[in-house]
């Protein structure tokens, strides 16, 4: 069933998208599925703010909205920094007049494969700085926005290994696990209150390495983990994204929805 942007218009009737209107922010916007959902975003006809700590990354995220006609704006910001994710909020608010849904992305993988007695401290409380102290931080100040409203939508992203034990990488898993009980445990405490919260969990996704000024995609063979013999895409994450944002998803919150071709289903 295709969504309102890609509705038929030949009889020369306005398409609207599914979040017409509304007031998205986006952390860890400036690349792979933070920049997918933006974009999805975009489509579906909401305003969108983009926060990452790379300002060059963040940047072309924001040009690449601006060529569809978008609207959208940038925000430098470490989701570790309190003050940073307090202001991150706020100008949202003061360019838009409100939020309407968050989609707290924003986490690092890379230099954390180790055995869990080779981990080192400053791994670990690096990861869990952005990972797990990122989202609560987001959600610390998205959510009183939201409850003047008396309505809001939030999606935090998770993994896999979110659910289940990956070898080599228990302070990602532990901080995406975190991720899960956090979201769920919001969920309840906002169910009556209008606002919705959600986690996705993507398996391994074919992720975009950033270079300078350019971007690459190098496509990776599969590990023979995901019975769909691919790995995710971006934008197929995005898609999970939007619906969750979006009314469609009404009556779904504290869910945890996968989007791994299949492979914790083994």
């Amino acid at each position: 069933m295709p969504n309102a942007s890609q509705a038929d218009n030949t009889n020369g009737v306005k398409v609207v998208g599914i979040l017409d209107g509304r007031v998205a922010l986006v952390t860890g916007g400036g690349a792979g599925i933070g920049r997918a959902a933006a974009l999805a975003l975009i489509r579906e006809g909401a305003k969108v703010a983009i926060a990452d700590i790379n300002r060059k990354a963040g940047e072309r995220t924001l040009r690449m909205i601006e060529s569809t006609d978008g609207d959208g704006i940038f925000l430098e910001t470490d989701v570790s920094d309190a003050a940073e994710v307090k202001k991150m909020v706020r100008t949202t608010v003061n360019a838009y007049g409100r939020l309407d849904c968050a989609v707290n992305n924003a986490g690092i993988f890379r230099g954390i494969n180790s055995p869990t007695h080779r981990c080192t401290e400053k791994t670990w409380d690096a990861v869990m700085q952005v990972n797990l102290k990122g989202v609560w931080l987001c959600m610390k100040y998205e959510l009183p926005q939201m409850l003047k409203q008396g309505r809001g939508a939030i999606v935090n992203m998770s993994s896999i290994a979110g659910l289940v034990g990956l070898e080599d990488l228990s302070a990602y898993a532990a901080s995406k696990h975190g991720v899960v009980g956090l979201t769920k445990s919001a969920a309840l405490e906002y169910a009556r209150q209008g606002i919705r919260v959600n986690a996705v969990c993507p398996g391994s996704i074919n992720r975009p390495t950033v270079r300078g000024d350019k971007v690459w995609t190098v496509e990776k063979p599969d590990d023979g983990l995901h019975p769909m013999g691919r790995f995710c895409t971006a934008e197929e994450v995005a898609e999970a994204v939007v619906w969750l944002c979006s009314d469609a998803a009404s009556f779904v919150t504290g869910h945890t929805l996968v989007v791994d071709g299949g492979r914790t289903a083994q």
